[in-house]
């Protein structure tokens, strides 16, 4: 990294625009892309202050229920005596954000109390503006962010890092390990501490599904041996296969749904859960039985909350699994790591994260649904930003609006999602404007402001029709941000 001091300046030169002085430089694209995404929440970065959600007496249950408290002992050892020392506190959040744990230096502690930075409050982007939990969380990896890349004001004398921590068994995002302190405190270092602290946490947690799987097995196996040689296996509360008898093929985990009824797995196999105690009974039917694949709908346009639906289950996805599951829709014959981290991350990409975050979508989606060597859907896919190409391609102007929900995964920033964002609302924003036709440039403006489809539109729609108003009000409001 840069000289710290010089790159705090720059970037409050690229922030204020001092007069009489041009930049050699500009922000890093991931603090560029934090900032969009804060503002566009209207983060106000003059005064903000984070939202109090929890009053202090809330804040112990909360730390109670939540999966980091089992390996909180292992996290202070690491990072609370280090902390201490070296004028830092150590700041544990949950998956929205919320700050469950803070310890480290009193004197910083007391600091960051002037400004908020206490138990009970939300560091989202959303809530905050750009910080290194709140763009950790969005970006659903280790993040570092210094002094003047805050988007608010008053946390310009502060650097943190900050790097996420997911649960094993299910992949899904359990909150943020951040260290915090002043800016002159700060050693580049730290983020991969903090990536080392979320690594341990995962590796415990990992330890303890472990534990919990085996007393589940232990508990449950007169269950199977019920079965009396025929094919099943016991099948945790999450969908983890924990034991088998008698059948070859079974994925790592398979999809529980709504805890009962009939499954399929990836060979055509039928499959019965029978509900347990705990977990479940798994009987596979003899023979194959012919199944369509599953259909995975992934409706990405204009999507700031990502969710897809597999055969109608709606999954809510981090922006990270969103962008993978729209890179390999748009891949269909399948990418190596090296391609997917190419696209995913840019030339720094590494291979490692991509096949880890790929591990993690899999105990998401079941290992069915993306297969390995390359990677690839196995779905049948529905993608709204895929459906859009084909009246693109044919020039259908009104057909294609109607599919257009605007840009995709507009948070994302993506190398390979950029690109084809760009492309695609190019094509189409070109199209509209050329065919001048006002029900389609009505509807594309509906999804994305655009001043010269605006004034088009203002310029050729009756003032009697009822949307006109709605139309020169946007065309003001394009006029005044410019």
């Amino acid at each position: 990294m840069k000289d710290a001091s010089a790159y705090a300046f720059l970037v409050d030169q690229l922030r204020d625009g001092l007069p009489g002085t041009r930049p050699v430089d500009k922000p890093r694209e991931l603090v560029s892309a934090s900032w969009q995404r804060s503002l566009a929440a209207s983060v106000d970065p003059e005064h903000g202050l984070p939202p109090v959600v929890y009053a202090e007496n809330d804040v112990p249950d909360l730390r109670a229920d939540h999966p980091l408290a089992s390996v909180m002992p292992s996290l202070r050892a690491m990072l609370v005596s280090i902390a201490d020392q070296a004028e830092h506190i150590m700041l544990i959040t949950d998956a929205a954000g919320h700050l469950l744990w803070r310890e480290g230096n009193a004197k910083v502690r007391k600091q960051a109390d002037k400004v908020l930075l206490t138990e009970g409050t939300r560091w989202t982007e959303e809530a905050i503006g750009t910080n290194a939990m709140g763009t950790a969380l969005a970006v659903d990896g280790p993040v570092m962010i210094h002094a003047t890349e805050h988007l608010v004001r008053r946390y310009h004398p502060w650097t943190c890092a900050a790097a996420p921590v997911h649960d094993p068994d299910t992949g899904a995002l359990l909150g943020v390990i951040d260290i915090t302190g002043p800016m002159s405190t700060m050693h580049p270092s730290t983020l991969a501490l903090v990536s080392a602290a979320a690594q341990l946490a995962e590796s415990q947690l990992q330890t303890r599904m472990n534990s919990r799987n085996e007393r589940f097995r232990l508990r449950n196996m007169r269950h199977l041996s019920g079965l009396s040689g025929k094919p099943g296996a016991l099948v945790s509360p999450t969908g983890r296969v924990v034991a088998v008898e008698s059948c070859d093929g079974l994925p790592s985990r398979v999809d529980v749904g709504d805890e009962k009824g009939t499954l399929w797995l990836p060979d055509g196999r039928e499959g019965f859960l029978e509900p347990l105690a705990e977990g479940f009974l798994l009987r596979i039917a003899p023979g194959l039985s012919h199944r369509r694949p599953q259909l995975l709908t992934l409706p990405f346009l204009g999507a700031d909350d990502t969710r897809a639906l597999l055969d109608g289950r709606e999954i809510q996805l981090t922006l990270r699994h969103a962008e993978i599951l729209a890179l390999l829709a748009l891949h269909p014959k399948g990418m190596t790591a090296e391609q997917l981290a190419l696209v995913l991350y840019g030339e720094s990409g590494n291979p490692v994260t991509a096949r880890a975050e790929i591990h993690r979508l899999r105990t998401q989606l079941g290992a069915s649904a993306i297969s390995t060597k390359p990677y690839r859907l196995e779905a049948e896919v529905d993608a709204d930003f895929i459906n859009v190409r084909k009246p693109l391609r044919e020039r259908r102007v009104r057909d294609a609006v109607v599919l257009w929900r605007g840009p995709l995964l507009p948070r994302s920033n993506a190398p390979g999602v950029q690109t084809e964002r760009e492309q695609t609302l190019t094509q189409l924003r070109r199209l509209v404007l050329e065919r001048r036709d006002l029900d389609a440039l009505y509807s594309f403006v509906r999804a994305t402001p655009d001043q010269e489809a605006l004034e088009v539109l203002a310029w050729g729609m009756p003032p009697a029709d009822p949307r006109h108003a709605w139309v020169q009000s946007q065309l003001r409001q394009c006029i005044a941000d410019e």
